[in-house]
Parts: C-alpha cells; sequence; structure tokens
C-alpha cells in the first residue's frame, strides 16, 4: 500500500462531525425517497396483499401476519423557500428577487412500538417537515407529531393520538447472525406493505464503510431489498421480530442488493428518551482515525516524504486532531497511535468509536498512545458532539 492510498482509507469516523439534516435522497446510499413538488388531484394507489390462509411451511408470511398490521406509511409535508436565479436579468430586480415558496413531500415507513401511539421511524423521514400525517393498514389515518429526532442515530419518534393500536414483536438484534434470515418490509415508492426476502450479510457495518460518516451507527447489513419508501420500516428475523429498522441502501452502479438496518438494540436504547422529548447527548473526541498494522507502519515509515516514524504496533492512527476539541484540549497529537482505552486492547477505528459512544459527556478515559518511541499515558474528558464548532 502506498502512503498515498494510506491516506485515502482514513475513516471519516471524526468524532464531532458535523451534521447534515434534510429528507435523504441526495446522497447514493439512502433508502428514503427524494421529495415531489406537490400538485392538485395527485392520486395515490395502494397496494394490499390479500390473503385467507397462511399454508403451512411459508414461514415468510407467517413471520409477517402479525407484523404488518404494525407498520405504517408515513406522509410528510414541508415548504421550502427559494429565490429566482435569473433575478433582475429582466430589469424588475425587485420582483424577481422575492423569495418564493414550494410545498415538497415525502414518504417513508414507521412502525408502531407503543399501542398508546409511539411510533418509531428515521429521523431524515421526519426532517424539517411541516406535516406528518401516518396511514396504517387497516385504512385508518391520524395527523402526526414529531416527538423527538436524532441525526447522529438517524431515529425519531412520532406520536399520534390512538388507542390500542396494532405493534409488532421487538427482538434482541445482539443474538443475530450472518446468514439468518432477513425479512424487510414498509413501503417503497409508495407501494404499501411491501415485504422482501434476504438474509443477514454481514453485522455491525460502520457508518463511514456505508457511506454516511456524519452517523454513530453500526449497521446490519442484508440483501433484502431495501427501496426509496422503506426508512424507518422494520427489519424481521424468521420469528417475526423485528431486528432493524431499514434505513439506508447502496444506490451506486456497481451496488446491487446492500442495504442497511440500524441494529434494533440500539433503537430501544434511545426512542424512550425521543418518545419524552429528551435530547440524546453523543460523547466525541474530535479526531480523524486510521487503522494500522506494523506493515502498513514499515510501508509507510519505508516513503521518502513520511513526516513522521510510526511505530511498527497494532492500533489507531491519529491521522488529525481538530482544533479547538477535547483530544486537542488534552494532548493528543497527530502521529499517535492508540493501543489501549481503559486498559482495552483496541485494534480499529470501529472499536475506538464505540467505546468513546458508550461513555458518557464529560466522562474521562484513559488512553495508552505510542508517540514514535515512547509509550504515554493521556487522560481524555469527552466533549459533547453539538458543543463541537
Amino acid at each position: 500500500m502506498t502512503v498515498g492510498q494510506l491516506l485515502s482509507y482514513l475513516l471519516a469516523i471524526f468524532l464531532g462531525s458535523l451534521l447534515g439534516s434534510g429528507v435523504y435522497g441526495v446522497l447514493p446510499s439512502q433508502a428514503s425517497p427524494a421529495l415531489q413538488e406537490l400538485t392538485p388531484a395527485q392520486g395515490q394507489t395502494t397496494l394490499l396483499a390479500q390473503r385467507e390462509s397462511i399454508p403451512a411451511g411459508r414461514f415468510v408470511s407467517t413471520a409477517v401476519e402479525p407484523v404488518g398490521k404494525a407498520v405504517v406509511r408515513v406522509d410528510i409535508e414541508r415548504t421550502v423557500t427559494f429565490s429566482n436565479p435569473f433575478g433582475g436579468l429582466f430589469g424588475n430586480e425587485s420582483f424577481s428577487n422575492m423569495p418564493r415558496q414550494r410545498r415538497l413531500r415525502g414518504q417513508g415507513s414507521g412502525l408502531i412500538v407503543d399501542s398508546s401511539g409511539i411510533i418509531l421511524t428515521n429521523a431524515h423521514v421526519v426532517s424539517e417537515a411541516d406535516q406528518v400525517s401516518v396511514h396504517l393498514k387497516d385504512g385508518r389515518t391520524f395527523p402526526g407529531k414529531v416527538q423527538g429526532a436524532d441525526s447522529v442515530t438517524d431515529l425519531a419518534v412520532i406520536k399520534v393520538e390512538g388507542t390500542e393500536l396494532p405493534t409488532a414483536p421487538i427482538g434482541d438484534s445482539s443474538a443475530v447472525q450472518v446468514g439468518d434470515w432477513a425479512i424487510a418490509v414498509g413501503n417503497p415508492l409508495g407501494l404499501d406493505n411491501t415485504v422482501t426476502l434476504g438474509i443477514v450479510s454481514s453485522l455491525e457495518r460502520p457508518s463511514a464503510e456505508v457511506g454516511i460518516p456524519d452517523k454513530r451507527v453500526n449497521f446490519i447489513q442484508t440483501d433484502a431489498a431495501i427501496n426509496p419508501g422503506n426508512s424507518g420500516g422494520p427489519l424481521l428475523n424468521d420469528r417475526g421480530e423485528v431486528i432493524g429498522i431499514n434505513t439506508a441502501i447502496r444506490a451506486d452502479a456497481a451496488a446491487g442488493g446492500i442495504g442497511f438496518a440500524i441494529p434494533v438494540n440500539k433503537a430501544k436504547a434511545i426512542y424512550p428518551k425521543l418518545a419524552q422529548g429528551e435530547r440524546i447527548a453523543h460523547p466525541y473526541l474530535g479526531i480523524l482515525m486510521q487503522n494500522l498494522t506494523p506493515e502498513l507502519a514499515a510501508e509507510y515509515n519505508s516513503a521518502p516524504n513520511s513526516s513522521v516514524q510510526l511505530p511498527k504496533v497494532n492500533g489507531v492512527l491519529v491521522a488529525q486532531v481538530q482544533p479547538n476539541t477535547p483530544a486537542e484540549n488534552f494532548g493528543m497529537r497527530p502521529g499517535d497511535v492508540v493501543v489501549k482505552v481503559d486498559g482495552q486492547s483496541v485494534a480499529d477505528p470501529g472499536q475506538l468509536q464505540r467505546i468513546v459512544e458508550n461513555s458518557r459527556v464529560g466522562q474521562k478515559l484513559e488512553f495508552q498512545v505510542r508517540r514514535g518511541n515512547q509509550t504515554k499515558s493521556l487522560a481524555v474528558r469527552t466533549g459533547e458532539l453539538q458543543d463541537f464548532s
């Protein structure tokens, strides 16, 4: 591997990266639809699967039957303001520069997790929404209110005023294994109650590898078909238990059958707080990281333009320290190699990110780093992600 390749592999797992917002549909790895301009009398077709019975041995239909009633379609509308890009070209400058508004709409999916009307979905589905409508499989429609959203984990909670609503059984994503069946349920492209089948292709896929480095999620990867509109819908196991929340796809030309879901255990830890309107605090350090092995260190050190000599160890290379961050304030430097945190060996950036994410804001973490030929101990207190500027 060349020096240029080494630098190109810098993971954008910046524990404090600035966050974007908006309904997904811009980046190539998002599963929600692009917003469309509202037009009068624009109809919508609903396609419902009709079943009179569930034949024995058809595990997919058996798994989906009790869950499908709890999967909802989420319609959102929002207003965008824009200016005429040709303002002033035709003489009437004051008129042509007047801001104009346009109503846009989008769709996604959601899952009823509490019979009182608590619905779990993706944050990007409801981002900047002025109006939210929730449509149940039984034909009922409710106005929805966004109780809380966390863009870092891409989770949100919608509240509707309903009682005794159908709910889905929640599983345990820590028990999921590669090769398990995976069933995606949702409303892709406006086609309600669509079911697709695949397997779990990989686990603990870091968000940076997925192509959305501003998130803090290690995804379940699946080849079950996920399309625009599936965002916020459930990923099920073969017993009909929710194991994930469908969130993103790789839509570039070279990728096919690659979708990603937030593990349901992550959602279980966050959505009750969002339902109460609480803000989710995320700790961070403020560094860019790179996996380091003795082989990579030797190759880097042999390059004629190497500015530092890296220790030939397994660890996490600090490639960059962002200014005015906890990492800088507590003495971390570019070129440091993190080998332990609180006595636990670390071998890759994803592992270090999980340790930081599982800590508390303001918690002191003891880092053992290699700096050249020296081994140093650094005590770093994490900061809160929103404080980064």
